[in-house]
């Protein structure tokens, strides 16, 4: 069986056609609209039908940046502001003529992950995207936890110190304005301006203000010393938030998605050693391992698709 899954971003739309074994067949992708809620319906739909390619579809899956219910409502979107309070499910169903399946992206990527990528096999999971935001996903039991109302796995916008750095959500101090791909950048801009980095501050043409989170990948990936001090010690950061969600969610396995995870094992390995330090009684459980995401940035479009097979018992 094939259906069309569709990653819903704040600028771009891509849809794959994906089999029951998570081969993606076909893909497509065009821009978001920023006009209104109509307009990305018929995007979505005219992706959807562009990537079948003259296939009959059966069932269509989305995963959208922002907060879905159980109905598939978009509850709240600050990177699709059109979407808010808007009933994205039964739309794109009334206008395709077959089940819609709507979830929170980050959800669909952890889902997608959990179906065909890292997490194959494994009951219980915790993943985790690092990009300009933090996403995230809960596996257990093999099932996706979405709470009461569908919002569960915010893990981005958990308060991790009191009066810290302003989130993009307009609260200070969460997790996501602290370890996301944004915050190394204003980590990275603080330690230019101290000249610390020369080789980044070299990559954002000789200005330490524009730094960003790209130019310190580039400089750690080619070797450069300095760098790779920044991202260790950045990556305490994100061990912090790992840790305390290891410790309330004792997951068998976490997986590391996004954009960071280009930097493979210069991220990966003192954010591992650190989060053996820090979670509970690290020396007294079963090692949760922490591993790189598989499907990159398709994770969400492969996940929706495999809801959209729920839906049609797929």
């Amino acid at each position: 069986m094939e259906t069309v899954g569709l990653d819903l971003g704040g600028t771009k739309i891509l849809a794959a056609l994906v089999t029951d074994d998570g081969d993606v067949v076909a893909e497509h992708r065009v821009p978001t609209p920023d006009t209104d809620a109509a307009a990305i319906v018929e995007a979505l739909a005219g992706a959807a039908v562009a990537v079948a390619g003259g296939r009959s579809l059966v069932a269509v899956g989305v995963g959208a940046a922002g907060l879905v219910d159980a109905q598939g409502t978009v509850r709240y979107a600050p990177n699709v502001p059109a979407l808010i309070e808007f009933p994205l499910a039964q739309r794109l169903s009334d206008r395709l003529g077959m089940p819609v399946a709507v979830d929170n992206d980050a959800n669909a990527a952890a889902w997608g992950e959990a179906i065909h990528g890292a997490a194959r096999g494994v009951d219980d999971v915790l993943v985790v995207t690092l990009g300009t935001g933090i996403g995230g996903g809960i596996i257990t039991g093999g099932r996706l936890y979405r709470g009461a109302n569908g919002f569960a796995a915010e893990i981005g916008h958990f308060p991790v110190v009191d009066e810290g750095p302003a989130c993009a959500c307009g609260i200070d101090g969460h997790w996501e304005a602290m370890a996301s791909g944004t915050a190394l950048g204003v980590f990275a801009r603080r330690r230019a301006a101290q000249g610390d980095i020369p080789d980044v501050v070299d990559r954002a043409g000789g200005d330490p203000e524009a730094v960003t989170g790209e130019h310190v990948t580039a400089s750690a990936l080619e070797g450069d010393p300095a760098a790779i001090a920044l991202v260790e010690d950045f990556a305490g950061v994100v061990a912090l938030g790992l840790a305390g969600l290891a410790n309330i969610l004792d997951p068998a396995l976490v997986v590391i998605g996004g954009g960071l995870v280009t930097l493979g094992d210069t991220l990966l390995d003192p954010l591992r050693t650190e989060f053996r330090r820090l979670v509970e009684a690290g020396a007294h459980r079963p090692e949760i391992p922490v591993v790189a995401a598989e499907l990159g940035e398709r994770a969400g479009a492969i996940g929706a698709a495999a809801l959209a097979r729920g839906l049609v018992g797929g």
